[in-house]
Formats: structure tokens, sequence, C-alpha cells
């Protein structure tokens, strides 16, 4: 069998889509950014690789989640809560934050170097057939053909699958989901023209199978409509059918009490930072009680909860001065970052950001929701990916709102610069994009000689 380094160099020679690479009759397959419009889009290449691979999705049991912010957190908390049951789970999520394995995850750990070369192999030889045909494969879509090719091979009991950025069309939605999450909806990957709301709910409504059943979260009145008319069996929403009762403070997490249609649940302490996390642990709850048939065991279910990891959302690295990573990488996730920067730390010194994100954002928007106008300096930097936004655009906003910033040439020299200035009462906060967090993630780790990764370290936050 090839290496997974000659594996990966194969894959990567892919459209890869995430990094804003396209190429005609490739639009929005896989991940694209979503514009509006969906012509033309087609999953046929997909399912022609998986009819290659022997159709491995349609064995599984699964879990689907689409909506703006919170599918990271939301699918984490479900498979923690599931595994904690005892049922055997695999997540499949995106972006990875240092390792490609991190997106192919079994009982919550993601995959070995082993597992993931052993399917990619099989990807390849499958997908060698079908561009034989003169059809046309993604990075993305190879990748979602090796995490359903494993869960298959690894008697998963229930897939968690995360969708791309897109829905309706997204290569993941190849699979008859048991239960579709909805979590939230606001402006990302679309162009903001006039009944984009409608356009978006109509694309990610799309994962929601004839006779499954819906978890629909705060999507807003306009637009829930659109999710209910499309043919799930049972449809289950945010405050009329669960809510969130109590949402606390606590060390390292939230205490929450939680409503569902089967129970009521109190005191659970949810090891992830945030106010933005009951919601999201309320839509976990009620999908593991939708794929169990039953209520949830309360120890169980506090083991998971309070299990949970999420490097890179709202993960706190360091203290004195206090050290986050988050991802978030658009306006909604970037004001969540800020509020709980502000509401679940006490620190009474000044706030420094490390500051840099992907093309297709707004600066000024992006800046006012991280509440930069408060921040003793923001250092702006360009995160090593083919889209990003250059740091003298992002710098020229700051300038019009009389943002203190400078420009640091790497992401490792911005933290190394914000890190002599912030005094042990000071803040730190790397936020705009998961490619910014990854290596600063993976440089403090070489810090602390920790040369393996830190998955039960202190992961927590909010995406």
């Amino acid at each position: 069998m090839a290496s997974l380094e000659s594996l990966l160099r194969w894959l990567n020679s892919h459209i890869n889509l995430e990094a804003g690479q396209k190429t005609a009759g490739q639009r929005g397959r896989g991940g694209e950014p979503m514009a509006g419009a969906t012509d033309g889009l087609s999953l046929s290449g997909m399912r022609s690789l998986l009819t290659m691979l022997g159709e491995p999705q349609l064995d599984l049991a699964a879990v689907q989640l689409t909506g703006t912010n919170g599918k990271g957190s939301t699918a984490a908390i479900l498979a923690s809560t599931l595994h904690t049951h005892g049922v055997r789970v695999g997540t499949y999520a995106s972006p990875h934050v240092e390792r490609i394995n991190e997106r192919i995850r079994l009982d919550t750990e993601p995959v070995s170097d082993e597992i993931l070369a052993e399917a990619l192999a099989d990807v390849k030889l499958a997908a060698d057939h079908v561009t034989e045909q003169g059809t046309t494969l993604s990075w993305f879509e190879l990748m979602t053909a090796a995490a359903y090719r494993i869960f298959n091979d690894h008697a998963v009991q229930v897939a968690i699958i995360e969708v791309g950025m897109l829905g309706r069309f997204d290569a993941t939605n190849v699979i008859d989901a048991e239960v579709a999450i909805v979590t939230n909806l606001s402006r990302d990957h679309t162009d903001g023209q006039p009944g984009w709301r409608e356009k978006v709910a109509h694309e990610k409504a799309g994962i929601i199978s004839p006779g499954s059943t819906l978890i629909l979260g705060p999507v807003g009145p306009d637009v829930a409509p659109i999710f209910r008319n499309e043919g799930a069996s049972r449809i289950l929403e945010a405050e009329t059918d669960f809510s969130v009762l109590r949402n606390g403070l606590a060390v390292g997490g939230r205490v929450v009490d939680i409503r569902t249609s089967r129970g009521q649940y109190e005191d659970l302490f949810v090891a992830l930072n945030g106010e933005v996390q009951a919601a999201n642990t309320a839509l976990a709850m009620v999908a593991a009680e939708e794929m169990l048939g039953t209520t949830l065991d309360p120890d169980l279910l506090g083991q998971g909860l309070a299990a949970v990891q999420m490097p890179g959302r709202f993960e706190v690295v360091g203290r004195e001065p206090l050290v986050v990573l988050d991802g978030a990488h658009n306006p909604a996730g970037a004001a969540v970052a800020a509020e709980t920067l502000r509401s679940d730390f006490n620190f009474f010194g000044d706030t420094y950001m490390l500051l840099g994100w992907m093309k297709g954002k707004d600066p000024t928007e992006m800046l006012e929701a991280f509440d930069a106008r408060n921040a003793e300096l923001v250092v702006i930097t360009e995160p090593s990916w083919p889209r990003v936004m250059p740091a003298t655009e992002i710098a020229a906003a700051a300038r019009a709102m009389g943002v203190a910033h400078e420009i640091v040439s790497s992401p490792l020299d911005g933290l190394d610069r914000l890190r002599t200035l912030a005094a042990e009462n000071d803040a730190i906060l790397v936020a705009g994009s998961f490619y910014l967090v990854g290596p600063v993630r993976t440089a403090l780790r070489s810090d602390r000689g920790d040369e393996h990764g830190d998955e039960h370290g202190d992961d927590d936050g909010a995406h």
C-alpha cells in the first residue's frame, strides 16, 4: 500500500474548493462558498465514486448537520454523548485545525495514519476509474468518500456528518440521514443579495430526507417553513419542543438545564466556553435521544458533556496572560468570540488580538464583530492559505475605524509580538480562521513539548 504521505500528495493534487480553487463544472461541489444560486450543481460524480467503493454510505445510520455556525460544537457534543452511552460513533467534520486526521474520528478520536492511508488508497483506485470516464473529482469529494469508507469498514453505529458549505448539493449529501440538524442561519459564503436567506435555507434544507427527523434551531420565522416543508416525518423545533432553561457560567465551561421532548435534565456541566454552547448542547441532546429512541442516562450524559473536546474553538491555551484560540471566521462567530471573552473570563487587564481571515469577508464588519475598537492592539497577519485576505486590506479598515493595529508577516511572529506586550492580567485572542489558529496551536504545543497533540487538553469553544 502507498504511504500516507504519497496519498496526501495525490489528494492535494485535486481541486480544493476550501482553498478557493475553481474549475468549470465544479462550482459548488464539495463545499465551494455559495453565492446564492445553485444552478448546474450535481452529485453525480460523488455517486459514481461511491458506487465504485461499494456504496458504503448506504449501510450507515447517520445524523447530518448544517447551519452557519455551531455545527462543529454540536457534532462533538453529540459524538461524546453517544459514545458514553455505548454507541460506536464516527464523526466527519471540517476544517481540521492541525492534522487532516482530525476530520474523521472514530469514538471521538482522530483516525490513525494507517486507517486513513488504507481508505485513501481504496478511494484512489475508485477515483482513477471514475476519472477515466471523464468525471472530475474535488479534494472534498475524495475526503468525504474516505470518511464513508472508514465508517463502514469500522462498523460505526451512528455516523455524524457535518455538511460543508452547501447542503442539498454538498458532497456529504449522498446519505439519507435519520436525523437532520439545522443549527442556525446567518450570512456567510453568500453574496448577500436580496432573497439570500431564502436561497440559503432552500440549499441547507436539502439535507432533510423524506421520513427523517428534523431538529430545527433558531433559523427565523421567515425561512422556517422552507425547512418544515422538506418532507421530514417528525419536526422538533427550538423553544417549542426543546429549550435551554438555565445557562450559567462555570469554571471551564457552562452549567445548563435542558428541556427536550422526552424529558428534562438539570445541572449539566458542559466543558465548552461560551453562552452559545447551551443551545448547541440542546440540539445534540435531542439528536442523541432520537438516535437512541429513549431518554438519556443522566450519569452517562454528564460524563459525555464533561469530556467533550473542541480544539481551536474558544480554546484556552495559556494563562497569565490568558491566550485563547478561536476559529471564528464570520461576523456571527466573531461576535460570539468577543462576547465570550468579555463574559466568561475574569481578566482585569487589556485585550490584544491576533487576527487574519479569508477573502470574501467585509473587514470592517469583522473588526466590529470582534470588538476590535476596544482592543489595546490588533496585530494583523496572513494565514498561509491561497484565498487569504491581504493584511493591508484589513489594516485599511482598521485605520478607518481608529483601531490601534500593526501588520506582522506571519502568525507566529504576531503571537511573539503580543506575548512581549501582554502582561499577566491581559488577554490575547487569536482568531479569524482555522488556518491562523492551526499553526499557532502547533507552535504552542511545541513550546510545551506536546509532540503528539493535545486531544485531551484545555480544548473548548464556540464555533
